[in-house]
């Protein structure tokens, strides 16, 4: 019989794989940063490794787990390869962090209404 944990998991959504890789991808603060990088625009792969302190060939790898999490989108310029942010790679992930948000705003609210109870108006 499955345990609960396993249950859970088995009812989960669709996008629970590409969350799964989006979350490991921004486990790394040197991906998020490089994701802040080419944000706005496409970035050679030189021009991103040249921001860190680390080597080229470890910002090649961080790149490549951030494409293959389809985070990035990768084209060439002659024999350039820009790196560019897609956006909409996130939804999987925001979509499980959504799952959190309703509880966390109820207990919010809860925790206003405790403290400040209606008819307990400040007065002016």
């Amino acid at each position: 019989m499955p345990e609960p944990a396993e249950k859970a998991a088995s009812a989960a959504a669709p996008e629970a794989p590409l969350a799964d890789a989006v979350f490991k991808a921004l486990a790394d603060p040197h991906r998020r940063q490089i994701m802040r990088l080419v944000q706005l625009h496409a970035l050679p792969a030189g021009q991103i490794a040249a921001q860190f302190e680390i080597t080229q060939q470890a910002v090649s790898l961080h790149l490549a787990v951030l494409k293959k999490a389809g985070l990035l989108t990768e084209h060439r310029d002659g024999a350039r390869r820009l790196y560019q942010l897609r956006p909409e790679a996130l939804r999987p992930a925001r979509a499980v962090l959504d799952e959190f948000w309703p509880d966390a705003l109820a207990r919010l609210k809860q925790a206003v209404e405790t403290d400040h109870p209606k008819g307990d108006e400040p007065r002016s």
